[in-house]
């Protein structure tokens, strides 16, 4: 297949970009909210291994290090339906099919909320399950992991729709509230929560971090995705032959 591209008949050419630099602007513009997702992961982690560590001890770090692969699995199951939605999306955006783009969110939000319930009932039901699967626990660990599961992983209730809703406004073109999704759920109010939170109401409280974070974050999201779905409009249809000289 590849010789089709030494053939004369081949209409593929290398051809100078035009406006490279606005459209290189635009596309970091548009892709940096996701980007900052997984940037904000690694940072908030850092910042939950240090409090885990000064509040509540090594034990408790060690089930935190089960949590966070976990939470790994829900937020890539969560990108897998941004992936697979946004293209579908952002291409009736593009051609004025609102019908199209609310079937697609519909369908979405379905897998969305598969997901969500899947990984919070495993993390509410079989905390210790994940713990002997991910290492070798002590006594000590196994006492206090389900607690410490049974309040974090309530987060994960929200954090697809959290995570999906970043593709959906990059998809509307809204890269400026995808923006403010991934940085206010990665680093502005989770890394403010972790802080306070000890001090205000005691070590355990850290484990509130993200469950706070998600449903401030998804009381934002739903309201901006009611918003801008409800403006979606069906473009009127060409007349058949339009556009074509007589």
């Amino acid at each position: 297949m590849l010789s089709h591209f030494l053939l004369k008949k081949n209409t593929l050419r290398l051809v100078r970009p035009a406006r490279l630099f606005r459209k290189l602007r635009e596309i970091g513009v548009t892709g940096f909210s996701t980007f900052f997702i997984d940037v904000a992961m690694g940072l908030l982690t850092i910042l939950f291994n240090r409090q885990i560590v000064t509040w509540l001890g090594t034990n408790a770090l060690a089930v935190y290090g089960v949590i966070v692969n976990i939470s790994t699995f829900a937020q890539c199951c969560a990108y897998s339906v941004g992936q697979a939605a946004q293209p579908i999306i952002s291409t009736n955006y593009g051609a004025g099919a609102g019908t199209r783009i609310r079937q697609t969110l519909k369908y979405a939000l379905g897998a969305v909320a598969f997901f969500a319930l899947l990984w919070t009932a495993l993390s509410l039901g079989l905390p210790n399950l994940f713990i002997r699967i991910f290492m070798a626990p002590t006594a000590e660990v196994l006492q206090i992991a389900p607690a410490i599961f049974r309040v974090y992983g309530i987060s994960f209730l929200l954090l697809p729709l959290n995570i999906f809703s970043t593709y959906y406004f990059q998809a509307l073109m809204k890269p400026g509230t995808a923006f403010i999704v991934s940085v206010a759920r990665g680093i502005v109010i989770s890394g403010c929560l972790i802080f306070l939170l000890p001090v205000l109401f005691g070590a355990d409280s850290i484990w509130f971090t993200m469950p706070i974070t998600e449903t401030v974050v998804a009381v934002f999201v739903v309201c901006m995705m009611v918003r801008y779905t409800k403006a979606l409009k069906d473009r009127p249809a060409q007349p058949e032959g339009a556009g074509t000289s007589a």
